[in-house]
């Protein structure tokens, strides 16, 4: 009996579908049992697995659910927010946000995707209706994250790890309570449809239940009850989430207050916490206390701050723009020139690459529409900083800024600032903050501490120099005033000196103005040479008593007092 093609063709088709399940399955299953021995070779082995499963059947959900455990275990938090992205909350916020103003500012009264699929004139069928595909995308979407049903409850556990582990802490706080929320939600379902006997928790797929799990078939879902740990520990994270951002919202707060001290002092018990904080949530912080640092004076530690954060994220624009803005004030411009011109290569990247720098999920502090203008303002400050620095201006750096010092300090105060400064920005201790800072990748742990020690090795040289020169000046200052105390202290003693007068000059005073009173004819003035010869060779008393004759004489008695010296004698 002769067969139609077109049956052989079915039963063709129908084997084929069935061998790619059936290998689906088995790929499923193999890796299954690798990831149940948790090793990184064999986690590695059964990711290879997975991948090859989601080529043949990419919407399988096992799989699916598999491999994003599978990276979230090996720690490629990136892979797994690139693979889940589309669940992220602030990705779904910031593009509708762009579509909504993409949509009120083109001058088309209808986008590419807003097609109007109107029926024929004559048609009377109500179902052709004008429609927006990026609407449905919005009505599909969020009917799925509606869905109470076990299969999406995997989804928003494990993203929310990997967005907590990348510094998206609020995302990681909705999703992980949006994840309990449904888990609770399947358990009081299960609970009262089944009875007491059949009680068990919501399900899905676990590290420590894939053991078991792997003598299951693939192609039904797993039956083996969630562990309690993954519930706790998932709280445990929950609420070291709200701990660090209430901690950081009080910080923004009193930054946006003026309390700066406060503000630092905030992000200060964030960044020293004796629990790791992940990468991304700490450079975060760091950039705000370099504002808070900023706003409060202290030049040195926001340049220390703005560092760090470039170590822990080199496309920062943020801590370009502070650091070089620093670095303007205090003067210092072939360092400034060297940030700005770093920053201008970063804004021609975004320019060529027409978006910003790194994955959609990473936060940015400005827009990419903002960033023409900005390159443009930009390339003007270089220009005239470099008009600057031809004129000579690079070389007045104010040190005292740097220091955190007042002109006129004395030696005792600019010691201390210096002690306090090296102590705190030593090179050898500029990787002390990797230790609280958890990485979401491995690798970047050489780079962050290459970048770390440049960076603090060129601001240590800085304030090493600021040292030498605000302490030459003090002793150029301390010199001019030691010559200007002497030169106070010698006028008083030659006026003392010329105000002394000898026994001789005293004697010949009194002689001259015996002379002088010889005029009335009333005294000798062979008498008065005998007395002035005789008077030199007395004793001290005799000496005195001439003295004392004549100060009176000066005042007023200008009658010499006759006297016998022979009678006064010594």
């Amino acid at each position: 009996m002769a067969v139609s093609p077109c049956l052989s063709a079915n039963d063709q088709k129908k084997h084929w579908w069935v061998s790619n399940r059936k290998l689906v399955e088995k790929y499923v299953k193999d890796a299954r049992c690798l990831m149940a021995t948790q090793e990184q070779s064999e986690m590695a082995s059964a990711l290879n697995l997975l991948d090859a499963a989601l080529a043949l059947s990419p919407r399988f959900e096992i799989a699916l659910e598999l491999k994003a455990r599978c990276l979230l275990y090996l720690r490629r938090f990136k892979d797994v927010a690139d693979m889940l992205q589309d669940y992220i909350p602030s990705i779904k916020i910031s593009s509708d946000d762009s579509a909504s103003l993409s949509s009120d500012n083109s001058s088309q009264p209808l986008s590419r995707e807003r097609v109007n699929l109107l029926p024929p004139p004559n048609s009377q069928d109500p179902s052709f209706k004008c429609f927006s595909v990026s609407d449905l995308k919005k009505k599909v979407m969020s009917g799925l994250s509606k869905n109470c049903d076990r299969e999406g409850q995997w989804r928003y556990l494990v993203l929310g790890q990997a967005c907590c582990q990348l510094g998206l802490m609020e995302d990681a706080m909705v999703l992980l309570q949006t994840g309990k929320r449904l888990a609770s939600a399947a358990f009081r379902r299960e609970s009262i449809c089944r009875s007491d006997d059949s009680f068990s928790l919501p399900i899905t797929i676990t590290t420590s239940d894939i053991s078991s799990a792997a003598t299951t078939p693939p192609s039904t879902p797993p039956r083996n009850p969630t562990s309690l740990s993954e519930f706790q520990n998932i709280s445990q994270l929950l609420s070291h989430i709200k701990f660090l951002l209430r901690r950081r919202t009080a910080a923004i707060a009193a930054l946006d207050a003026g309390l700066y001290s406060e503000a630092i002092r905030h992000f200060s018990k964030i960044v020293d916490g004796r629990r790791l904080a992940p990468q991304g949530f700490l450079a975060e912080c760091y950039m705000h206390r370099a504002s808070a640092y900023k706003a409060s004076g202290r030049i040195a530690e926001s340049i220390s701050d703005c560092n760090k954060t470039l170590a822990l994220d080199p496309t920062c624009i943020q801590a370009l723009d502070t650091r070089a803005s620093l670095l303007e004030t205090i003067r210092c411009l072939p360092d400034c020139l060297h940030d700005l011109e770093h920053l201008k290569l970063l804004y021609n990247s975004i320019l060529r690459d027409r978006k910003l720098p790194g994955p959609v999920w990473k936060r940015h502090n400005v827009r990419y529409r903002e960033i023409p203008g900005k390159l443009c303002a930009l390339t003007t400050k270089i220009q005239q900083l470099k008009q600057r620095v031809a004129s000579g201006e690079a070389a007045n750096v104010d040190y005292y800024a740097l220091i955190g010092l007042r002109r006129g300090c004395s030696r005792s105060e600019l010691e201390r600032a210096h002690l306090l400064l090296c102590l705190r920005h030593k090179p050898d201790k500029a990787t002390n903050f990797i230790d609280s800072c958890e990485f979401a990748d491995e690798r970047d742990v050489d780079s962050v501490k290459d970048r770390a020690k440049m960076s603090a090795l060129l601001l240590y040289r800085l304030l090493q120099k600021g040292y030498s020169s605000v302490m030459s000046t003090i002793m150029d200052e301390e010199a001019a005033e030691k010559r200007r105390k002497k030169a106070t202290v010698q006028v008083p003693q030659t006026q003392n000196s010329s105000s002394k007068l000898d026994p001789e000059s005293t004697l010949a005073y009194s002689a001259n103005s015996s002379n002088a009173s010889d005029c009335d004819g009333r005294v000798n003035p062979s008498e008065n040479e005998t007395t002035s010869s005789t008077n030199a060779f007395q004793g001290v008393f005799c000496r005195d008593l001439a003295a004392v004759g004549n100060l009176l004489s000066r005042v007023g008695f200008n009658r010499p007092l006759p006297m016998k010296y022979e009678a006064l004698s010594c």
